[in-house]
């Protein structure tokens, strides 16, 4: 048993990097209770506070279809087990989505399943009950998606309608878009323009034209051109061509994966990762709906099977660190992760040869599941018969882990249903300090839904402002003077007016 309280006081100490090796120093990790979660190839994982207890619970989906909900109590996680109602095995669960789709207050969980014509499959959508206990509603709310082969799948509010619609990325067919319509789901990505053919794996979110709704970013695979579709309101247009972001020259081998947004150089402008079989690409947001591959500058373009990829300041110092998941492609495809260390917007690949925390080729989730200030990780394995899920407490030192800030994005009704949203914190004389995207899914078909992280670096006092998208366009609250000493172990909430 472990058991931490009182967020932002940490423990274990800082690793500091050689001189001779040249890399930024990473914090020390250790792995969390590793047969608690069993020795089956795992692909995705997200977090949600399931229960209302105030700490985050991981889902976790394994090769074998079986989805295992994980209960937190204070950094110590306990299974649910069949008595959930997740399934207990079945076809296999590529994607995790938390979001409170029926807004009764509690995170609902949507299942990715990927069939093939020898084992047809559909996804599942799981109301949650409480107590633990879900039940499956994907046809009584009309998202059956038949013949599925879904990766990621986020829920937003594309249509700034005030409830969560579901896209569903599907790698062999079309991709889906579920409207809510109140009493349940129609599909809507023909009409809207949103039903690409491509074989899509990564999906992200985000305005990045900055014009008040919701825009997408496609990942797509084996020589497909990416795409990047613009919400114009009654339709999305792909502008990936125009923008010079669609990848025209991949070879069969190559092609998009993972995406995660972040802004990577704290100018308030959210920026774009691409994990891809390939060379990495770092979208630079430039503003006007502009953007710039930066990859090479900025030290993370590598050629790698990379899959997953995920933003967090994992040090406190106020700079978003890159995580990425990848491996090997010489037969035994053992994973080759990279740490991408910020370095005032600049990158150092600090993870050592030797790290327990090549431990992935799949998934990668960032989540303080012990409320003590630092980010901790969930690593998913899957191609080895040696893979498995593991959790990783991230043992930053103390000093470092009171650096921290963790906001709520809430909606009017105080419910989590602002995915999307974009957070702001500002120190003295208005300085912006850094920028947060309230989660629309990264990693490897995920979406978590917590609150979003800042480390803080030296400051302690800041303005927080959360820039809200609503159907009057971008509408942001402010709030001054906000003591991150006074909000240690929990999250200040946030709603919209």
């Amino acid at each position: 048993m472990h058991s931490r309280t009182g967020a932002c006081a940490g423990a274990l100490l800082f690793a500091a990097a050689t001189a001779s090796s040249g890399r930024a120093a990473v914090p020390d990790f250790t792995s969390l209770d590793p047969a608690l979660f069993g020795d089956s190839p795992a692909l995705s994982s997200a977090f949600a506070d399931v229960d209302g207890d105030g700490d985050l619970d991981l889902a976790v989906s394994y090769s074998d279809g079986a989805v295992v909900l994980y209960l937190n109590e204070y950094g110590t996680f306990s299974g649910v087990g069949a008595r959930s109602g997740l399934p207990a095995k079945g076809t296999a669960v590529r994607s995790l989505g938390w979001g409170d789709f029926d807004r009764d207050g509690d995170p609902d969980l949507h299942a990715g399943v990927s069939g093939d014509a020898a084992a047809p499959a559909r996804n599942l959508l799981f109301r949650n009950e409480g107590g633990g206990r879900f039940t499956e509603m994907a046809d009584v709310v009309g998202m059956r998606l038949p013949g599925a082969d879904s990766r990621q799948a986020n829920w937003i509010d594309f249509d700034n309608d005030g409830d969560l619609d579901l896209f569903s990325a599907q790698r062999s067919s079309r991709n889906k878009l579920f409207r809510n319509v109140g009493s349940g789901f129609e599909e809507v990505g023909e009409s809207l323009g949103l039903d690409d053919p491509r074989r899509t794996v990564g999906a992200c979110w985000f305005d990045m034209d900055e014009d008040g709704d919701l825009d997408v970013f496609l990942a797509n695979q084996e020589a497909d051109k990416d795409a990047f579709y613009r919400n114009d309101g009654t339709s999305f247009t792909d502008i990936a061509p125009r923008l010079g972001m669609h990848q025209p020259d991949r070879t069969v081998a190559e092609g998009g994966v993972g995406c995660a947004v972040g802004d990577y150089d704290n100018d308030g402008r959210l920026d774009l990762f691409v994990a891809t079989y390939g060379e990495s690409l770092l979208y630079r947001n430039l503003g006007g709906g502009k953007f710039k591959d930066v990859a090479l500058a900025a030290g993370v373009k590598r050629r790698l099977h990379a899959v997953g990829a995920s933003w967090g300041d994992v040090d406190n110092d106020g700079w978003l660190d890159l995580y990425v998941s990848a491996y090997e492609d010489g037969g035994d495809y053992r994973p080759r992760d990279h740490l991408f260390m910020n370095q005032r917007g600049r990158f150092v690949d600090a993870l050592p040869a030797d790290s327990v925390l090549h431990a992935s080729d799949h998934g990668v989730q960032w989540a303080d599941i012990d409320r003590d200030g630092d980010l901790d990780l969930s690593l998913t394995e899957t191609f080895r018969e040696t893979s498995r899920h593991q959790l990783f407490r991230n043992g930053l030192a103390v000093s470092e882990t009171a650096r921290c800030l963790l906001v709520q994005v809430l909606d009017r009704e105080g419910r989590a249903t602002r995915a999307g949203a974009e957070v702001r914190i500002y120190g003295s004389g208005r300085t912006l300090l850094g920028t947060r995207l309230v989660p629309t899914g990264d990693g490897y078909g995920s979406q978590s839904d917590m609150p979003v992280h800042f480390g803080l670096g030296d400051v302690e006092v800041v303005a927080v402002e959360v820039t809200f998208l609503t159907r009057e366009g971008r509408v942001r609250k402010r709030i001054e003077d906000v003591d991150s000493r006074a909000w240690a172990g929990k999250a200040i909430a946030i709603r919209a007016d």
